[in-house]
């Protein structure tokens, strides 16, 4: 269809039992943080990527370098925001975005709702167009053995009305 477009983004990040976990910009009390040069937030993350890719805009690396101390301990939702800016600057509009969060703990579910409305508020879209889910690794692998969490997030982007 022209004019519309499909982004994928992954991001995945060991535990850091020294940070607070942060998803989607929730905090989980009682859950290991991520360890990252930002704050660590693997669902913002991969979904900055999925949107930039949609819009052959770069990636997260290229707006928001790591190493480059303007980002160090960065509120990730708030890159979120200035990512969705540039995709309206350069004249496109988010359709909808996917997450999958891929981990044993903690569980996505109970709070899978304040993901969405935290992830569709920064984006500027309505709830609707976000859906966010947790998956089990089944106790396979790094996962599995609970070392970290993965995110895998897709996202539509269409042309903006003139």
């Amino acid at each position: 269809m022209p004019g519309i477009r499909v982004g994928t983004g992954y991001d995945s990040h060991r535990f850091d039992p020294g940070r607070p976990l942060l998803l989607a910009g929730v905090h989980f009390p009682g859950s290991p943080g991520l360890k990252g040069f930002s704050d660590g937030d693997a669902v913002a993350h991969a979904v900055i990527d999925a949107l930039l890719g949609a819009a052959c805009l770069g990636d997260i690396g290229t707006h928001f370098p790591p190493g480059d101390e303007r980002w160090r301990g960065a509120d990730s939702m708030r890159l979120l925001s200035r990512a969705a800016a540039m995709l309206r600057d350069a004249g496109w509009r988010i359709g909808n975005v996917d997450v999958t969060v891929i981990c044993e703990e903690p569980r996505i579910g109970p709070r899978a709702a304040e993901m969405r409305a935290g992830l569709a508020g920064r984006m500027g879209v309505q709830a609707g167009a976000v859906s966010v889910k947790g998956k089990s690794n089944e106790g396979l692998g790094w996962i599995g053995r609970g070392e970290g969490i993965a995110v895998q997030a897709a996202a539509t982007v269409a042309r903006a009305a003139r």
